[in-house]
């Protein structure tokens, strides 16, 4: 331990004596220890860490598979015979998203809330604060409304008084006495307002074995029970429920998923090419590192000689070069805590919804450990080469050499670094550029509508105005026509199912003059949209062919339904779709195809696709039947609007017109339709963020890199340079051979690295959109600017060593 504490505060001093190399050297290691950490944390909180539940790899997401859909919602009367059948499962709870307004003296609030399960908490293993979950009778149609509240909602409300529980609450119109207060997070991470028993919902397309209303399952299995078990198990069930309901079931599974997976989707192969990514920021940092110690323990190459020649043994000498390193990567690894908290908030700030989880990311003792862990391996792996080249067993040629250590082997071991971190930098400069590529190509992919100007609203009104079909059409009518008298509204439709690129609903149908399919699997799927006239003009989606909605289609007259180029394209390929009529099996309609529309790429700019389901149909919203009405007045009326000017502007307006119509009405989740579309594609933002940022850092750190090797090459042949001068060389000459050196090292990086490139891009396949990972535009653009950066680095040492005075260099020692 003396020996320890000697060599650290020799180590300090040697470092205070340096502040130049120390501090270039800490700023270095900080941004490669600040990013790897950064993103460690993002993993950690999205991928690491556990679900916040007790075992909580046995809690499973279920969820509905057919033919068309690999992950649907389930009918509820399916549920409760997956429930009651299965023998894998220690518990199973359904549950589904839905939204309510709560009403008080101080008016109305939407709530965001969950549809549940009695048993839900218990089985995930959550205690309520205060009171109770639901009991099973109360989770039967005609039991006693009662409600769960999140703690959110508790404290702001009930200022988390204990004695709410008992209290009754007006919810959509109706009382509630509340029971209990949970924690708020629900099991996909989302904030919850309010639970209600969704065996109370009544409603008889609920009911309905066809029809899974956006519900779905989690089940937490026996001890001992495999997921592989669990799956053959429901698969006996379906099976069995197939046979029983074939025009229901027929080619319906169980889909079985772990909750942690459900929730992380398809995060987890893009954060691990940014793990990747990030690694390379640091080895290129280490790099850099180890030539700036070269560089100074060839300076110091007299002083270890003569420490050496009074009794000092080499592995002394090679352990205080280590002390130096990790101390060096302690000072940077503490600073890259600093940068990795600032830097980590940004990018989320920047991204905030590429990301599940993210409220989860924080750095944690986890984190400062990982990077404590990630400072001493740095600072062994850039001060080994150094500490070894101080094993030199020529103690008179070194003493004699007068301490400027010149040495072709410390040249190469520079120069090896500087091709190493060359191709780290290319490889990271060829990922961000498909990235940018992908951007550009996302970008360029039109959605298949005009979304400036335009904004997205949901209103929903009082149960006096809503409480039947005709009702709810006259008072949204009339609510439109408010809208529609405000100042800078150019055109506004009201619209129900499917909104681009934000929530969808899908509805099963086959072609009048065929047969109707024997099952629901075997049947056509659309995307469906309920709209009323001024859709297509506020949206400014082209009409193709035949005509749209008008005001004249309306409950009364003759059903008719406008589809889009995919629908016309896909169901009638070899012939005019404009006369023809669709049996819509849910609805009980045969409406006529009158009108054949621009396709909308709903699923998000560059997707093909959710589940392979493109085609789309647009019904007139007051032609949808009357017990469908009141579902879509509950679930909150969504509105589009064009406007002449910033659309956010007229946010205070719409609740103001609303309110005074209702003054039960609740007015929310305004957003523009420019701001969905860019969140459509948040996780390409995401990583082509980040991949610019690491390849904005390898570039810099290679450039600082190349220059340092050639300015410690420049100081070393100052003499040669002299030399050649005296005897005629010109400066271009000089400036050619520096440039050239400079420029060799850097060809052979390049070299390296785009051969890696070209094996490593092939893990961003699914990441890219429009351009190939072998791009040859990114490779070759990529180059240009890398060595282009290299060769700048080399100038100005070079064009220095150009201004040496002859006279001065042939005395230099």
């Amino acid at each position: 331990m003396e020996t320890l504490f000697q060599d650290l505060r020799y180590g300090v001093r040697m470092l205070r004596m340096s502040p130049s190399f120390t501090a270039v050297a800490i700023i270095t290691l900080a941004l490669g220890i600040g990013a790897n950490t950064a993103l460690f944390s993002v993993i950690d909180g999205v991928l690491l860490n556990p679900l916040p539940y007790p075992e909580p790899d046995r809690v499973i997401s279920l969820y509905q598979k057919t033919p068309q859909f690999q992950q649907s919602s389930i009918p509820y009367l399916n549920f409760l015979d997956w429930q009651k059948g299965n023998h894998s499962f220690a518990a199973m709870s359904a549950l589904r998203s839905d939204d309510y307004n709560l009403t008080d003296a101080g008016g109305s609030e939407r709530l965001h809330g969950h549809q549940i399960s009695a048993g839900f908490f218990a089985l995930l293993g959550v205690n309520p604060l205060v009171g109770r979950e639901f009991r099973s009778d109360e989770d039967q149609v005609g039991a006693s409304p009662v409600a769960v509240l999140g703690d959110g909602l508790w404290k702001r409300k009930f200022a988390a008084s204990p004695e709410v529980v008992g209290k009754d609450i007006s919810i959509d119109g109706k009382s509630y006495t509340v029971v209990g207060v949970a924690p708020t997070r629900s099991p996909f991470m989302t904030p919850s307002d309010i639970y209600v028993p969704i065996g109370q919902w009544s409603d008889p397309t609920f009911r309905d074995r066809r029809v899974g209303m956006g519900s779905s399952a989690i089940g937490r299995l026996k001890a001992g029970v495999s997921l592989e078990q669990a799956r053959a198990d429901m698969d006996s069930i379906t099976r069995n429920l197939a046979a029983a309901y074939p025009e229901a079931d027929a080619g319906v599974s169980a889909n079985l998923i772990p909750l942690k997976q459900d929730i992380v989707g398809n995060v987890q192969p893009f954060l691990f090419v940014l793990l990747g990514a990030v690694g390379f920021v640091l080895l290129i940092a280490c790099a850099n590192v180890a030539n700036l110690m070269l560089a100074r323990s060839t300076g110091r190459a007299r002083e270890f000689a003569i420490r050496v020649a009074i009794g000092a043994n080499q592995a002394r000498v090679v352990r205080q070069l280590l002390t130096e390193s990790v101390l060096l990567a302690l000072a940077g690894g503490t600073l890259g805590v600093g940068l990795a908290e600032w830097g980590m908030k940004a990018v989320l700030a920047a991204v905030p919804s590429a990301l599940p989880r993210a409220d989860e990311i924080h750095l944690d003792i986890k984190t400062l450990l990982f990077t404590l862990v990630l400072s001493l391996l740095a600072g062994i792996l850039f001060g080994l080469a150094p500490a070894l080249k101080t094993f030199r067993p020529d103690l008179q040629g070194t003493l004699k050499e007068g301490g400027r250590g010149s040495s072709g082997s410390h040249h190469r071991t520079q120069n090896i670094f500087v091709v190493f971190e060359t191709a780290l930098a290319l490889v990271l400069l060829i990922g961000a550029g498909l990235m940018l590529r992908t951007m550009a190509a996302l970008w360029g992919d039109h959605p298949g509508f005009d979304a400036q100007n335009v904004l997205t609203f949901s209103a929903t009104l009082s149960s006096s105005k809503t409480s039947t079909a005709p009702l709810v059409r006259e008072s949204y009518r009339e609510l439109v026509r408010r809208y529609e008298q405000l100042p800078g509204v150019e055109s506004i439709s009201l619209l129900a199912g499917s909104l681009p690129m934000s929530g969808d609903s899908e509805l099963p149908f086959w072609r009048e003059g065929q047969p109707k399919p024997a099952t629901d699997s075997e049947m056509s799927w659309s995307l469906f949209y309920a709209v009323t006239p001024d859709y297509w003009k506020t949206m400014r989606i082209p009409l193709k062919r035949g005509r749209l909605v008008t005001e004249q289609d309306n409950e009364k007259s003759i059903k008719v339904v406008v589809v889009d180029e995919d629908f016309a394209r896909r169901f009638f390929p070899n012939e005019d779709p404009i006369g023809k009529r669709l049996n819509l099996g849910l609805f009980d309609t045969q409406p006529e195809i009158v009108g054949i529309v621009g396709h909308v790429n709903h699923w998000g700019l560059g997707a093909t696709g959710h589940d392979n389901i493109k085609a789309e149909l647009y019904l007139p919203l007051d032609q949808v039947p009357d017990q469908f009405a009141p579902l879509i007045a509950k679930g909150g009326q969504s509105v589009v609007l064009r406007t002449r000017k910033a659309p956010e502007a007229l946010t205070d307006s719409f609740r103001k017109v609303t309110t005074d119509f209702d003054s039960q009405a609740v007015v929310y989740s305004f957003e523009t339709m420019e701001r969905i579309v860019a969140d459509s594609i948040a996780a390409q933002r995401f990583s082509m963020t980040l991949l610019s940022i690491f390849a904005g850092l390898a570039l810099l750190l290679a450039a600082i890199g190349i220059y340092g090797v050639i300015s410690y090459f420049v100081g070393q042949r100052t003499q040669e340079v002299g030399i050649r001068m005296a005897l005629g060389a010109q400066r271009r000459d000089v400036l050619r051979l520096i440039l050239g050196q400079g420029a060799r090292m850097a060809l052979i990086g390049i070299f390296v690295g785009a051969l890696a490139a070209l094996g490593l891009t092939r893990l961003m396949t699914k990441m890219l959109f429009g351009v190939s990972a072998a791009d040859p535009i990114t490779f070759g653009g990529v180059t240009l600017v890398l060595l282009s950066a290299v060769l700048f680095a080399c100038y100005i040492p070079a064009y220095r060593a150009t201004k040496v005075d002859p006279m001065v260099a042939l005395r230099y020692e």
